[in-house]
């Protein structure tokens, strides 16, 4: 019942939304300027990435944490991963990555309305196959801490590729097909946030239910939390 009723409410976003005709890419201040805070402290969040990175090897591949996510990051060489360090979960299991970055994790509780969060860390030459976001209810940040200067990996959404600049942010639509382009010799690493979208009552509460009250209850969201304790 539960599925089914996601399912109906995710088709009432896509008409909401705009459908086809939604756009890719939304300014930050006229759509989220609370995400503001996070730009304005990055350097603050890389100062607690970098000791993450020095032992980055233990940290899991999305596909360990999530394994809905096995198609887009468990392809390819296994030192070629794709690596998310969770501070944010709808399911909960964070408690101890957000004690090693507490500042980052007060940082993310100013933002309201935030769902889910995490370092995604990319290795050299790792790319993320074309893919559609699974859900409407939300719109999903990018903060770039660590971008190599030497070709810069890139993204493209939809039909406009971003190419990513060293402590720039882009938010935009994950439900439309998306791939990442990475030929670079060092790693990318972004802060992803994803916050509700903006939608007219009683979309918003809608939506608000399906993410405080039933998200949580879904299976792979427990297990990914269960996964997410296990790679603390």
């Amino acid at each position: 019942m539960a599925v089914n009723l996601l399912r109906t409410l995710n088709y009432a976003f896509f008409l909401e939304a705009g459908g086809e005709q939604r756009p890719a890419f939304f300014d930050i201040d006229a759509t989220y300027p609370a995400l503001r805070l996070l730009d304005r402290h990055r350097d603050e969040i890389r100062r607690e990435l970098e000791p993450l990175l020095a032992e980055r090897g233990r940290i899991p591949q999305y596909h360990e944490v999530d394994r809905t996510q096995a198609d887009i990051s468990g392809q390819g060489a296994a030192d070629k991963a794709w690596r998310v360090f969770m501070l944010k979960w709808v399911a909960g299991g964070v408690a101890a990555n957000r004690a090693r970055c507490p500042r980052t994790a007060a940082l993310l509780d100013g933002v309201p309305g935030v769902i889910s969060a995490f370092f995604s860390i990319l290795e050299p030459g790792k790319c993320v196959p074309a893919h559609d976001g699974p859900y409407l209810g939300y719109l999903r940040y990018h903060l770039a801490l660590k971008v190599p200067a030497e070709n810069p990996p890139s993204i493209r959404i939809k039909d406009t590729t971003h190419t990513w600049v060293d402590g720039g942010s882009i938010l935009f639509d994950d439900s439309w097909n998306h791939e990442v382009y990475n030929g670079a010799s060092e790693m990318r690493v972004v802060l992803i946030v994803d916050v509700p979208r903006p939608m007219r009552w009683p979309y918003r509460l809608a939506n608000w239910a399906a993410l405080r009250l039933l998200g949580p209850l879904s299976d792979e969201a427990r297990l990914a939390a269960k996964n997410i304790r296990k790679y603390a």
